[in-house]
């Protein structure tokens, strides 16, 4: 059977493609899956925090593929995934053009697509999203497109604004994630939210419920529901 392959992209770099793709790869890999995360990024942020992981926590296997000159993944991906792999994370390169980032893509891929929420991103972002969606490709292989919101703060314009953008899209926004120094502990320790113990990070774990809701359940046409950071409680 093949692997689970979810691919984490967003052609404007620093939107949070790694914080995406490290808390997928935890989630998975503390259900007893076996892991691979492809770090197609120079910078190897996601390899760096897979080597902080401790010996007690759930295995993530590594794979530096920025060492692929054209980041392709096509002979080399048999080779270097092994057949027992249960789940493929691809932290796509920052600053690529949608040529290449479309090159990565196989038969039902999943795609995550972080944004941050400020003008510049959200006019990015909408360019990068009308370009995927009018690539043959991605209509062609079945690849299942969703949005994140990412280090977002409720009761704010600038939400309020990244949010219309976001249901305005004609694919998923599944969910937001605050904007908390969580996420840059998790980094730093090499852990997920959903591993990290505390009382304090329940709305986080909370926040990433939908984003796996969505990567389990098979392709649909309906728009996922998402709950506006802005009604949540702080804790």
């Amino acid at each position: 059977m093949s692997p689970q392959r979810i691919l984490v992209t967003n052609a404007k770099g620093g939107c949070g493609k790694t914080t995406l793709a490290t808390n997928v790869a935890s989630h998975y890999a503390r259900q007893g899956k076996i892991v691979r995360l492809f770090d197609h990024d120079p910078q190897a942020s996601s390899l760096a925090w897979i080597k902080r992981r401790t010996d007690s926590s759930a295995l993530i296997t590594g794979v530096d593929a920025s060492r692929n000159a054209d980041h392709r993944l096509t002979r080399s991906w048999q080779l270097r995934v092994p057949p027992e792999t249960d789940v493929a994370i691809i932290d796509s390169p920052a600053g690529s053009d949608i040529t290449e980032i479309v090159s990565l893509f196989q038969q039902n891929d999943s795609v995550l697509i972080p944004v941050l929420p400020s003008p510049i991103d959200i006019h990015a972002t909408a360019h990068f999203i009308k370009a995927l969606l009018t690539t043959g490709r991605v209509r062609k292989k079945m690849i299942r497109l969703a949005v994140v919101a990412n280090r977002v703060r409720k009761n704010t314009l600038m939400y309020h604004s990244l949010e219309r953008f976001l249901f305005s899209l004609n694919i998923p926004f599944i969910s937001s994630l605050r904007d908390t120094q969580l996420y840059a502990k998790a980094i730093e320790e090499g852990l997920g939210v959903q591993e990290i113990r505390s009382s304090r990070n329940a709305i986080d774990k909370e926040q990433w419920a939908p984003i796996f809701r969505w990567l389990d359940t098979p392709a649909v046409v309906e728009r996922a529901p998402v709950t506006p950071l802005f009604n949540q409680i702080e804790r």
